[in-house]
């Protein structure tokens, strides 16, 4: 890179990067300010604004504070009071919003649960908060019905129409639309809860994060400045509101900008440039697999009709992100990092392609708090020197991301309602004794000019014959092949081997030929991390939030009597990935195949 272009990069980072801190730098945990004070001075200026743009109907944010003032008398009334939760278990909708916005009024924590949950999973969220009561929607009522008699404390069923629980559309027209006294919220400062956020699931059953307003009031600010976001712009999301992406970056930084939010109810792939290009959007929410879903579409009449100026989101991967930019001509991508619980928080602002974040070399001293050290993957721990604290990775060496916990700045870290939950993800004793740091779970690298990329979540890299295997990796190289739509990669264990072998879980296109798909791979990586296993699902098996799940696919690995989809196995000595019939499965079992 010359030294212009050196220049006017590091211009613009600093530039990009002062404009955020000068966003977030005043907010005080301590002080008596909260997120709600926040939306409501953006309803006070601009009440004529469109909040939403819904199923062909539109919102005012005037509107849209209305009606979270009557959820807030509703919830007086039902003698709830500050510290209570209350659990919101819908899709999206304006009224999801409207919901914990009204119950944040009067002091109230809402728990945003996974409209995909049913049974002991949805009983288990509703149970570790100790919910006053769920509101739901007509076809999600029955879900929580069935699980009454799991449920502690037996909290109040309502739905919005009221055909299984109380009727709460009822309850609220009979109430005033005006604020709530401001005094039922008086005694709370930055610190004090908002709402509780559940991580995906997708190694168990979920946690819910602990969100207080101060982290909230960044989060929601991240998005205006990053973008920038004006009064103007049109904000598709279609992502799932009750997680961070699109509840906290699309919705929240609409909330605070007085822009609109084109609220969908569930994403669509074939109908996404529709909504986009027919509604003005200006900007987008994405997650890497939305993109990924999109780019696996035919073409569509209105890809490149839109007037979508910036995309913001997380966890697009290096093999589609040029496709995405190059076929539907979005002009920039902000990638950014982040997670539910944790106290870390990276930008890309230059469109670095695979990159989550930037560190400089000469801001490291203002990025304290976030460090990458060196990892041991068969152990699963940071490696430890013989003075016995964490070492700092090499440049371009993978190890795990941490953040300094420091309950007075501004990295905290709540953690999760269950206690022992948040204590795994504290690594204690770090660089010196005393200190704390929070385990994000993924193993990351970082270059000469800071930039920082992911490599796959710890847990996900595998040992086989001796060497790492970084699953992300690999799916970036399956996906390159012909026909290969999706590619979900994961260890499973072989009976007389020592680690875990590469099983990958495809969908594919009808051009797919698996006939020479080993040796593409032969040819693209290490032939330690060329999958043993193929498995050819009909869909791939993903969280709400489009995370792929690995804990059933690792269970059922590649025993063929539990498994009804196609699996490949790549035989010693064959040229090509070979149908795996019974017969071959008892031979890797027994140990004739030397693998």
């Amino acid at each position: 890179m010359g030294l212009f272009s050196v220049i006017k990069r590091e211009f613009h980072f600093t530039r990009s990067l002062k404009s955020v801190m000068a966003l977030v730098k005043d907010i005080d945990p301590t002080a008596p300010i909260l997120i709600t004070d926040d939306i409501e001075a953006t309803v006070d200026r601009f009440p004529d604004n469109v909040a939403f743009h819904f199923e062909g109907d539109m919102v005012t944010y005037a509107e849209f504070e209305a009606r979270a003032n009557r959820i807030a008398h509703w919830a007086l009334a039902e003698g709830y009071r500050a510290g209570d939760a209350v659990a919101l278990f819908m899709e999206n909708a304006p009224d999801f919003v409207a919901t914990w916005f009204g119950l944040s009024k009067v002091g109230i924590v809402t728990a945003l649960i996974n409209s995909n949950l049913e049974g002991a999973g949805l009983a288990h969220c509703l149970n570790i908060v100790s919910t006053k009561a769920v509101i739901t929607s007509a076809d999600l009522a029955p879900r929580v019905s069935n699980i009454a008699g799991q449920l502690e404390g037996a909290p109040a069923l309502w739905d919005w129409d009221g055909e299984v629980g109380h009727n709460l559309n009822k309850a609220l027209e009979k109430l005033p639309d005006d604020r709530p006294d401001k005094s039922h919220r008086a005694h709370l400062t930055g610190k004090d809860l908002f709402l509780y956020v559940y991580t995906s699931g997708t190694t168990g059953l979920p946690k819910a994060a602990r969100i207080s307003h101060a982290r909230a009031r960044r989060s929601f600010r991240i998005a205006i400045s990053t973008c920038p976001l004006t009064p103007e712009d049109r904000i598709y999301v279609t992502l799932p509101l009750y997680h961070v992406t699109g509840g906290f970056i699309g919705q929240g930084g609409a909330l605070l900008s007085g822009a609109s939010v084109i609220l969908r109810r569930k994403f669509s792939a074939s109908k996404y440039w529709d909504d986009v290009t027919d509604n003005g959007a200006t900007v987008i929410v994405y997650i890497g697999e939305l993109c990924r879903y999109l780019l696996n579409q035919p073409e569509h009449p209105k890809q490149n009709a839109h007037k979508v100026r910036v995309g913001i989101g997380n966890g697009l991967r290096s093999d589609i992100w040029q496709q995405f930019v190059d076929r539907f001509e979005v002009p920039k991508l902000l990638e950014i990092y982040g997670s539910t619980e944790g106290n870390i928080f990276l930008m890309n602002f230059d469109g670095k392609i695979g990159a989550v974040g930037r560190i400089p070399k000469y801001l490291e001293k203002q990025f304290g708090d976030v460090r990458i050290v060196k990892f041991d993957i068969a152990e699963e721990q940071p490696i430890r020197g013989d003075d016995d604290f964490c070492m700092k990775a090499d440049w371009n060496e993978s190890g795990e991301l941490i953040g300094r916990i420091d309950d007075n700045g501004p990295s905290d870290f709540s953690g999760y309602q269950d206690k022992e939950a948040t204590e795994k993800k504290i690594l204690r004793n770090v660089f010196e004794k005393g200190d704390a740091w929070f385990r994000s779970g993924d193993l990351m690298s970082r270059d000469r000019s800071g930039y920082i990329y992911f490599k796959d979540r710890i847990g996900d890299t595998f040992r086989w014959k001796g060497e790492n295997v970084a699953t992300n990796e690999v799916s970036e190289v399956l996906s390159q092949y012909p026909g290969i739509k999706t590619a979900n990669v994961y260890g499973v264990e072989v009976p007389g081997t020592d680690g875990r072998a590469g099983m990958a879980s495809l969908t594919v296109a009808e051009n797919f030929d698996i006939s020479g798909l080993q040796a593409f791979l032969a040819k693209e990586m290490p032939h330690y991390a060329v999958p043993l296993f193929i498995r050819i699902e009909p869909e791939a098996q993903t969280t709400g939030t489009f995370k792929y799940r690995k804990v059933e696919l690792v269970e059922e690995g590649f025993d063929v009597a539990k498994v009804s989809d196609p699996i490949w196995f790549g035989k010693p000595g064959a040229q090509g990935y070979e149908a795996l019939t019974a017969a071959e499965h008892a031979k890797i079992l027994s140990g004739e195949y030397r693998l």
